[in-house]
């Protein structure tokens, strides 16, 4: 794949979009809803700021600055957004915010991020101490919301408090690791219900029943951005080399799953069960953090193979020209687990096949920009 095709696909998406309605947001279009303050918004917008960052195209930041202004008020307060539903999603736009301050010096961004950091303070925990990933899901840890909340909680205590809670994110990782991955692949379950309760779990590990993509690949972004954003120094060292090792060990484990294609299949452990698929969200992922594992010099050189393999792999399979325009496909609309009035997601093989695949949605295409990011990065 030549890179300016890439470069015009993301162009055409921005073409098409308003800052009410975003191209790439599938599931707010189907619903007739404007955008509002969300996660799936949050992936494309960071990774405009990262594009712009590695380019010094300015069409990017701008986009994303209109964005983002647009929802934050002076006062901090944001559109759409209330801490009071301890939605762990809903924290993972706030990470856009630390290089719109950075970059643009908004003293209300400064005050958003204070507002989100508000949410982390309060969120519901696990008797373990990890965050609910939501207040509808109580007591459940979820792979996707380690990615959603942990990195900008690591970036905060960076930058805005001496590192005060180092300890407490190190702590909410290892006891990811000791309830949730699967010793006999090095994979992690999708879920984990410490009340050992909800209707999916198995109730005597509190585990659910799959690896599902997606999730690790959140996973696997959860502990490379929260290494990216950490600074050790010697206090915190060690956990911080134990989270490194927690990340070689995982990306080693995926590695085993990737398809001769480059991708990996919707749920990776079952590669030839029918009607399984090679799915587009999750191999981008991969692919991104293996491009910057390598460049942060956390992977081995030898590693940016299989990234260079998984990112062509996704856009020789699923990038495609229609009419004229560009499209991504292959990617899962969504997936989750519950709540109890939803038995339908049940964590099954049946249920992760039944979820819609679209294209165009963020959750594939914002992956795939970070990565095509750092291979940018990697070349120059």
């Amino acid at each position: 794949m030549q890179m300016p095709i890439f470069e015009k696909y993301i162009d055409e998406l921005l073409e098409k979009s308003t800052l009410d309605v975003p191209a790439w947001n599938i599931e707010k279009a189907k619903a007739g809803q404007k955008a509002g303050w969300n996660y799936i918004d949050g992936c494309m917008i960071l990774a405009l700021l990262e594009i712009y960052r590695a380019t010094g195209e300015k069409k990017y930041y701008e986009f994303a600055d209109a964005f983002i202004d647009h929802r934050v008020m002076e006062d901090g307060t944001i559109a759409g957004y209330r801490v009071e539903e301890y939605n762990i999603d809903n924290v993972n736009a706030g990470k856009t915010l630390f290089a719109l301050y950075e970059i643009g010096g908004k003293e209300k961004y400064r005050k958003a991020i204070d507002l989100i950091y508000s949410q982390i303070q309060g969120q519901p925990r696990t008797a373990e101490g990890n965050f609910w990933h939501k207040k509808i899901y109580p007591n459940q840890v979820w792979l996707d919301g380690m990615y959603m909340g942990q990195p900008f909680y690591m970036e905060y205590e960076t930058k805005f408090n001496k590192r005060e809670n180092y300890a407490d994110i190190f702590r909410q990782f290892e006891n990811v690791v000791r309830n949730m991955r699967d010793e006999e692949t090095g994979l992690y379950y999708h879920g984990y219900d410490a009340s050992r309760e909800v209707f999916w779990c198995d109730k005597e590990t509190g585990l659910s029943k799959n690896f599902w993509l997606r999730a690790l690949g959140w996973y696997s972004m959860a502990l490379l951005d929260t290494l990216h954003k950490c600074e050790p120094g010697q206090e915190y060292r060690a956990e911080y080399d134990n989270l490194k090792k927690v990340f070689i060990d995982l990306v080693d484990s995926m590695l085993k799953f990737q398809h001769e294609s480059g991708l990996w299949y919707q749920l990776p452990a079952l590669g030839g069960k029918e009607p399984n698929y090679l799915e587009t969200s999750g191999s981008s992922i991969m692919a991104y953090c293996l491009l910057k594992g390598v460049r942060l010099g956390i992977l081995p050189e030898s590693y940016r193979e299989y990234g260079l393999k998984a990112f062509h792999g996704v856009c020789d399979t699923y990038l495609k020209e229609k009419d004229g325009h560009l499209s991504l496909g292959g990617i899962c609309l969504v997936a989750g687990l519950g709540p109890a009035d939803n038995l339908r997601r049940d964590g099954s093989f049946a249920y992760y096949m039944s979820e819609p695949i679209v294209e165009d949605d963020a959750k594939g295409v914002g992956p795939l920009l970070l990565a095509y990011t750092e291979l940018r990065r990697l070349d120059d």
